[in-house]
């Protein structure tokens, strides 16, 4: 294969990251971590409190969270977008990672990972956050066989 395929992912607990490092490794791709500027800390994750971090950030469309480094997706074909869902959609950061980049004539793959939520939600605000992507079916991987998939959906 000769595209070039970034799987480029947020994860707050630790649990998105070790799927995207199966993605990454099953479909030959580069690894770019979405790291907060100012990081989470477990009271910020707290989504029962109402005052908690990550409970203002989604509560606020607008939000757009800092991320620490860049990354210059102009370099890649292929990307695939991982995150955790939060209140049925992905994080704040994920659309100021897709909202820094012009994605035009781009494959986008999202992936998620979570407790209880699909990913359908997800899907719909990705699109509506980046509009000229070429985004495809995506996937909820808490469990299967993640490099089966991401093999699988590179030959669609």
């Amino acid at each position: 294969m000769n595209n070039n395929i970034l799987v480029a992912y947020f994860s707050a607990s630790g649990v998105t990251a070790r799927v995207a490092k199966e993605i990454s490794e099953a479909a030959d791709a580069d690894l770019y971590e979405i790291v907060p500027e100012k990081p989470y800390t477990s009271a910020d994750l707290d989504w029962m409190d109402k005052t908690s971090r990550s409970t203002l950030e989604m509560n606020d469309p607008a939000c757009r969270p800092a991320i620490k480094d860049s990354v210059d997706a102009a370099d890649y074909d292929i990307i695939f977008v991982g995150f955790p869902v939060w209140w049925y959609v992905e994080p704040r950061i994920i659309d100021t990672f897709l909202e820094a980049h012009d994605f035009s004539g781009k494959t986008l793959i999202p992936f998620a990972t979570s407790g209880g939520s699909g990913i359908e939600n997800s899907e719909k605000s990705l699109k509506e956050h980046c509009p000229k992507g070429d985004w495809k079916k995506g996937k909820l991987l808490n469990s299967g066989s993640v490099s089966a998939w991401a093999k699988a959906v590179l030959k669609d």
